[in-house]
């Protein structure tokens, strides 16, 4: 049995990260993006995308979408061939009956447990359809008129930058058509999410770097004078999360950065 790709959509970090865990941790499930807004979540979600999401864990009060973003993120995109299966995470009972009017398949409440989370997830997996498409494994992108097939081991970094979606690579940078909310979910939790513009492959980061209140990484090849890559500020909100990735498993010192 092939596990559930899943998008988390939370907007408070510690919840989203907690969340993200117990899914993971159910061995029932890959988290393949988890975004803050409902705005990240259609992007993701509509067609066309290049992504595919067996279900959806969507909070219900999302921050500037007024008490119930959620539902309305649900029941504009809860229909067609392509949409996903939908769960409510959230702290609030009162939205209960509404909620399966719309037919989630299920309805979290805060504070999650493991057990409860697995329950859930065997509830999806028991509506999946039979046949699960794959996702693609390649990246596209354009330089100029000719479109360029990328392995994401070739990446170093995803941009949002003005209109269009840059992609940093060993090979140059390109374009892509596609947002970064959706690259996210797409190339799955391999890459790590530092700030509101900027995804990057954890395996070419080489420097951490603190210059008064801001932080920041080296992405790319080479630590000294022939180094060839891109300087990228972590969100303030991101940085513990950034620290905990590059550390895990690390010998040396962590010293006081």
């Amino acid at each position: 049995m092939s596990k559930l790709r899943v998008l988390v959509v939370e907007d408070e970090w510690p919840a989203r990260e907690y969340l993200v865990e117990l899914l993971e941790e159910s061995n029932l499930a890959e988290v393949v993006g988890a975004v803050g807004t409902v705005a990240e979540a259609r992007q993701a979600l509509q067609d066309g995308a290049g992504v595919n999401v067996d279900a959806a864990f969507v909070d219900i009060r999302l921050a500037g979408t007024g008490d119930v973003g959620g539902l309305d993120l649900v029941r504009t995109l809860a229909t067609g061939p392509t949409a996903p299966m939908f769960v409510l995470a959230t702290a609030f009972k009162d939205y209960a009956i509404e909620a399966f009017s719309l037919d989630v398949v299920d309805y979290l409440l805060k504070p999650f447990t493991a057990e409860r989370v697995e329950q859930c997830l065997h509830r999806l997996l028991a509506r999946r359809p039979a046949a699960a498409t794959i996702a693609p494994r390649r990246i596209i992108a354009r330089r100029a008129k000719t479109l360029v097939f990328l392995d994401p081991s070739e990446v170093w970094a995803f941009e949002a930058r003005d209109r269009l979606t840059s992609v940093h690579t060993t090979h140059g940078v390109f374009d892509m058509d596609v947002s970064l909310s959706a690259i996210e979910i797409s190339v799955g939790r391999a890459f790590l999410r530092v700030h509101r513009n900027w995804l990057v492959n954890p395996d070419f980061i080489k420097e951490l770097e603190r210059d008064g209140r801001e932080t920041r990484i080296f992405v790319g090849v080479g630590l000294g004078p022939e180094q060839r890559g891109v300087r990228i500020p972590i969100g303030r909100d991101r940085v513990q999360a950034v620290r905990d990735v590059l550390f895990a498993g690390a010998a040396g010192t962590r010293g006081s950065l």
